[in-house]
């Protein structure tokens, strides 16, 4: 299984770039992680946030394959702990399919034309974070998943 993230935009902050980098490079010792930048809109100020969403909905399920199951990261998604998040990530290889697709979306979420396309919506905390933080928390817990897999002592329990 390949586990891919979509986002909208490029992480501006060269730390934060460092650190999903250095999470990216962890993860490759567990599992195929793509992350997938989609630039941001041109000339967006433009458009009303009806249209930026449908823009952006439409750039993002341009990268989605048939076979690829869609989660998207949202506010009003199921929320996990570790331990869980780890099992989600489980049944999900488990499951056969190929390729397990999160997407960040951009900054007044998702096209309606996404949310039906979605197999699940998962939120990181009721909090709201920037989009580049996000991706950050979100690789980290990805590799913090398989570490709880593995029993491996980077989670503590």
């Amino acid at each position: 299984m390949t586990i891919a993230l979509i986002t909208i935009g490029k992480t501006d902050n060269k730390q934060l770039t460092s650190l999903i980098d250095d999470y990216i490079k962890r993860l490759g010792h567990y599992i195929k992680f793509n992350l997938d930048v989609i630039p941001d809109i041109k000339k967006s100020k433009n458009l009303s946030e009806a249209q930026q969403k449908q823009k952006e909905g439409e750039l993002i399920l341009n990268k989605i394959k048939p076979t690829d199951t869609l989660i998207l990261l949202d506010e009003n998604g199921k929320q996990y702990d570790s331990l869980l998040f780890s099992s989600y990530l489980q049944k999900h290889m488990n499951s056969g399919i190929k390729r397990l697709v999160f997407v960040i979306g951009g900054p007044y979420g998702f096209s309606d034309e996404v949310y039906k396309k979605a197999n699940g919506k998962i939120s990181l905390s009721k909090m709201t974070f920037s989009h580049q933080m996000i991706r950050l928390f979100f690789i980290e817990q990805v590799y913090r998943g398989f570490t709880i897999l593995r029993n491996e002592p980077y989670h503590h329990r």
